[in-house]
């Protein structure tokens, strides 16, 4: 495992590398899920795909990006769902983006995720990572990840950031933001899912919330390369991650690009959750 996480970190050199020197203009291509790739979305794919193929232990690996598995080597243990670039169309703003990554054994499913790490490209390069029941922090100067702190959730939060399309919310969705809203949270949403989910965690606790919607009754998310891997760290840290209805790690997934409706909170916003979509999921 230590060996994948130095993998990780030397990707995510690179990538750093390639974000601050590299063409935000979108390619001629479309990834799995209909959306067009930036040049920045690819160029990441290929290095995460490059520094992977190097570490014995990997089996197989899939991305956002690509339509299939890839395997790597048969003697492999671990399998590895990454999105290399999440939020790429805001670099050209120069907002933060992500990379994410699920850790598993045995097949691609949520009760099979053991690790997962996400790193945030901003002010400064920080990396997350979820391991045996802990989330540690690291910070990137002078070339290498230092460790900063172990990070955990308060019972309840202050932040809310909420996605998707606003007009095909259903009604308990409004209500629920809403009474937030009265309650006293804060908006906070910058269109970047690792710049906001890691926000919440940094703050101590909110809810950041991806519904199902009329456009899209599944979810946007898609399970293995963003959903479960923050599922794991929001557990580890002490909050939850559920679907509206159910623990999110616990959903079945019949297809690597499956999508599914995500809440990720404090103990606090989750009940609210639960409470509000009971008689809707």
């Amino acid at each position: 495992m230590q060996e994948i996480f130095e993998a990780i970190k030397e990707a995510s050199k690179q990538i750093q590398d390639v974000i601050e020197l590299g063409d935000t203009a979108k390619s001629e291509n479309e990834n799995s899920t209909g959306d067009t790739q930036l040049k920045l979305d690819i160029a990441s794919d290929v290095i995460i795909e490059k520094v992977f193929a190097t570490v014995p232990s990997i089996k197989a690996i899939v991305s956002e990006e690509q339509e299939e598995i890839v395997q790597l080597n048969d003697n492999g243990e671990y399998l590895i769902a990454y999105d290399p670039l999440d939020g790429s169309s805001l670099v050209d703003v120069n907002l933060s983006v992500g990379s994410i990554y699920g850790i598993y054994k045995n097949d691609f499913t949520g009760d099979n995720i053991i690790a997962s790490v996400y790193v945030v490209f901003g002010p400064r390069v920080e990396m997350v990572v979820a391991y045996e029941n802990n989330v540690k922090l690291y910070r990137l100067f002078d070339g290498e990840f230092n460790y900063i702190k172990d990070i955990k959730l308060e019972e309840k939060g202050k932040l809310t950031a909420t996605g998707s399309t606003q007009m095909c919310w259903p009604e308990h969705h409004k209500e629920l933001i809403n009474k937030m809203y009265k309650d006293g949270y804060y908006l906070r949403y910058s269109g970047g899912m690792v710049p906001d989910l890691h926000q919440i965690l940094l703050k101590g606790g909110g809810l950041f919330s991806y519904p199902g919607t009329t456009d899209k009754p599944k979810g946007k998310l898609r399970q293995l390369f963003e959903v479960f891997p923050f599922a794991l760290a929001y557990e580890y840290a002490g909050g939850q991650a559920v679907n509206g209805k159910s623990r999110v790690l616990e959903i079945e997934t019949t297809h690597i690009h499956d999508t599914s409706p995500c809440f990720f909170g404090s103990n606090d916003e989750i009940k609210r959750v639960l409470e509000v979509y009971k008689d809707h999921v």
